[in-house]
């Protein structure tokens, strides 16, 4: 039996069917006849030697011989859409795609917005705010800026500022409890979203780093860190801020960080684009601009004793 393969237009009427179990459907999806798709599939099945489905009276069933082809099939044509989407972008130099946590979206990207749009007017800036796991090609992500403690294999990586957390609040909350031992009775935030990281980088962690033995658990708690943030703003109480999601609250005096210490977390957001992309011109604009926008703040951090994880152990 031949290895060659059946015309293309044979294999994407099949696909659409086994997709659809339905010749009608199929055809609707390619924008053919029900009857040029029929024949398309017939001639296929006339290649191969065997029948690829079972017609039935009201339906469509796949054969042994259809099961086989139609998984192939589908990561066939998958992989052909992404290597043309992937291909397509080489050449389109004002749209830049970037997806983010939603946190960081909200607190680091937003704000920032209008400096990039102004200084970049020929770049057309898309976001996704999403946890999920992106497929740059499946998904035509151009950026992707992703918090944690490993390196993404594969992946141009360019690890941003180091993540430390400190304390923040008002400053009319700072009057109020002006040494680390009165946080003892402060109404204290929770922020869940890194309770991944091990050791725990939490409210206990920081008061050990101050010598203080106290291991606090009531107080709100929030999944999202740009909600406990917003809380800390509203004046609701203390929470342990995030460098990359406080430094401009910090930075502007929206907040305050007292006392000075701020503990490492062991993790930090990374610059990610596929290997090869980075030097296309958007992302080469948007990555020098996000480094300069960090070193805007880098006062902040310098002002900070920064403990690390390891000093503790």
């Amino acid at each position: 039996m031949s290895d060659r393969l059946p015309p293309l237009t044979a294999l994407r009427a099949f696909d659409a069917a086994a997709r659809h179990m339905s010749f009608a459907k199929a055809a609707e999806e390619l924008n053919v006849t029900p009857a040029a798709l029929s024949f398309q599939i017939k001639s296929l099945e006339e290649h191969l030697g065997h029948p690829l489905f079972h017609r039935l009276n009201r339906a469509v069933e796949l054969t042994e011989a259809g099961r086989t082809l139609a998984t192939g099939a589908a990561e066939g044509f998958r992989a052909l859409t992404d290597a043309w989407r992937s291909t397509r972008r080489l050449f389109d130099a004002s749209t830049l795609t970037v997806t983010a946590g939603p946190a960081f979206t909200a607190k680091w990207l937003a704000p920032r917005l209008y400096e990039f749009a102004t200084s970049h007017p020929d770049i057309d800036l898309r976001f996704m705010a999403s946890l999920r796991r992106m497929d740059f090609a499946r998904d035509e992500i151009d950026v992707a800026i992703r918090f944690g403690i490993r390196e993404e294999e594969g992946l141009y990586s360019l690890p941003l500022s180091e993540e430390w957390v400190t304390p923040v609040m008002t400053p009319a909350l700072a009057a109020r409890y002006p040494t680390p031992e009165a946080l003892r009775s402060a109404p204290l935030i929770f922020d869940d979203s890194i309770s991944f990281l091990k050791p725990p980088v939490d409210w206990a962690l920081w008061f050990r780093v101050m010598s203080i033995d106290f291991a606090p658990t009531n107080g709100p708690r929030f999944s999202q860190s740009d909600h406990a943030v917003d809380a800390a703003l509203a004046g609701v109480g203390v929470t342990l801020g995030r460098r990359a999601l406080v430094i401009k609250d910090l930075h502007e005096g929206r907040l305050v960080a007292p006392y000075g210490v701020a503990v490492n977390t062991g993790a930090q957001f990374r610059f990610l684009c596929p290997k090869g992309m980075e030097n296309r011109p958007q992302i080469t604009a948007f990555r020098e601009w996000i480094l300069a926008e960090i070193d805007k703040t880098r006062s902040v951090s310098d002002r900070m004793t920064i403990v690390r994880l390891e000093d503790l152990e």
